[in-house]
Parts: structure tokens; C-alpha cells; sequence
């Protein structure tokens, strides 16, 4: 069943299924989407069709740059509404706690947290809007968030490839040993 759900994967239109994982991961950066999208999920399914190296190279590309994008929309959203985003309803719901862990962090480390924060689920949704309200500057956030994607991506997509392949050979050896019992 694994093998062919990954199969029916892999058989959809490349563009789609990149456009896709782009858009889920540009959304699950943004500010607050992060907790509606699951851009983290649908990298790692998506990244179960990266079996070729152009493949595996175009989703990375693609979901390096949505996920730039998207934590500069974050940051932007900070740098306008500033603190008044702590009190919305979504962070109070999901996130004080990480939004004041987010904001402490980066007047302490800068361009460094944000980098790290993109491997930290929750913080990495809350951290750009709050190195916006930080002010901290773009000119250190946008190649500190850049180099946070490149990494995450390819981190994301290694793993997916590596789980898709792992599935169809545990679902082969199962069905031989099925067979043979």
C-alpha cells in the first residue's frame, strides 16, 4: 500500500507537486500559518519523489526560496505591527511562550538565531516576525534566513527521499516473507 501511494506520487506532474510544496512551506513560514499548514509534513511526503538528482534539485531550489519568502513576509509583518503581534489571538493561542523565547533569543545571538531557529518547530513560524519587531536588520536577517533554507531543505528532502526508499524495501521484504509464510 506504502509503495503505492509513493508510486501515485511520483506519477503526478512535477510542477504541481513542487508548486504545491512550495506554496505549503511558503505558508507554514509566514507568520501564524506556520500552525495551520503543514508545510514541514508535506516537505517530507513531497520529498519521498525526489529520486533523481533533478528532482531532488528543484524541490530544493523551489522550497529554499518559499521559505525565504515566507520568513520575509514574517519579517515584514513584524517590522510593521511590531509588539501589538504578540497579543493576537493565534500567538496567545499557540505561541507566547515561543514568541518570548523567539524575541529573547535574537536581541541576545541576532542573525545566528535566526538561522538556527529554522530548525526548531513553532519558533521557526514566530521567529522572523519577531526579529522584525526586534529590529533587527534585513540586511543580516536575509542571508542568515537563506542559509537557515538552504540547509533545512535539503536536510527535509534528504530525509524524505531516504524514508520514501526505506518504505518501498520494507514493503518488499514484508510481502516476500508474507509470501514465503
Amino acid at each position: 500500500m506504502v509503495t503505492e501511494v509513493l508510486d501515485w506520487l511520483q506519477s503526478q506532474p512535477q510542477p504541481a507537486l513542487v508548486g504545491a510544496t512550495g506554496l505549503l512551506v511558503l505558508l507554514e513560514c509566514t507568520i501564524g500559518l506556520g500552525f495551520l499548514a503543514p508545510g514541514e509534513s508535506g516537505l517530507l511526503i513531497a520529498a519521498t519523489t525526489a529520486t533523481t538528482a533533478p528532482r531532488f534539485l528543484v524541490l530544493w531550489a523551489v522550497v529554499t526560496v518559499c521559505a525565504s519568502v515566507g520568513d520575509s513576509i514574517g519579517y515584514a509583518l513584524g517590522r510593521r505591527f511590531g509588539p501589538r503581534l504578540r497579543e493576537t489571538r493565534l500567538i496567545q493561542r499557540y505561541g507566547t511562550d515561543a514568541w518570548d523565547r523567539a524575541t529573547d533569543i535574537l536581541h541576545r545571538r541576532g542573525a545566528w538565531a535566526v538561522f538556527f531557529a529554522r530548525f526548531l518547530p513553532v519558533v521557526r513560524t514566530l521567529t522572523p516576525a519577531a526579529a522584525g519587531t526586534s529590529r533587527l536588520p534585513f540586511r543580516k536577517f536575509l542571508p542568515a534566513v537563506f542559509a537557515g533554507a538552504v540547509s533545512w531543505s535539503a536536510l527535509h528532502i534528504g530525509l524524505g527521499a531516504a524514508l520514501g526508499e526505506a518504505a518501498r524495501r520494507v514493503e518488499d521484504v514484508l510481502s516476500t516473507g508474507g509470501a514465503i509464510v
